[in-house]
């Protein structure tokens, strides 16, 4: 099958945050991808991804970052596709400057965004997202919350 859920991170070393994340999607048998681009590094490559999203058949898109965070915002703006924000905490503030690039989207971006390294949240925000045009996926959520 081809993924549903694109996972970007920024950096290699962001690769460890997003664990929780794939471990859920691939509990739950979600597709998934996992990519390292960054909005800064590779501006281009961000922006390509986000243009192709939906038409390579991703439904969600996860970005994980830290610092400035901002590749959720640079993959909003090119995709309307649900963006769910991750931010990591690598910084000397603990998380909070990722926290707040990240929820601090303008109008027209939106991005959903968890807890500073909720990585098991944004795959279960994902995993509801996707749950709303998927009964069989609706159905196996119900039974695991019983």
């Amino acid at each position: 099958m081809s993924p549903i859920v694109g996972i970007l991170v920024a950096s290699e070393t962001d690769l460890p945050a997003v664990e929780e994340c794939t471990a859920y999607l691939e509990e739950t048998s979600i597709d998934y991808e996992l990519e390292v681009r960054s909005p800064h590094r590779d501006p281009e490559g961000v922006s390509e991804y986000a243009g192709t999203a939906r038409e390579r058949g991703l439904k969600v898109i996860i970005c994980a970052c830290g610092l400035a965070a901002h590749l959720a915002a640079s993959v909003a703006a090119r995709t309307n596709l649900p963006v769910i924000g991750l931010p990591i905490s690598s910084g000397t503030m603990g998380g909070l400057e990722a926290l707040l690039s990240t929820v601090q989207m303008p109008t027209g971006a939106p991005v959903a965004t968890v807890a500073v390294n909720g990585a098991a949240n944004a795959a279960i925000l994902a995993v509801q997202i996707l749950a709303l045009s998927d009964t069989e996926l609706a159905d196996r959520l119900e039974g695991s919350q019983a």
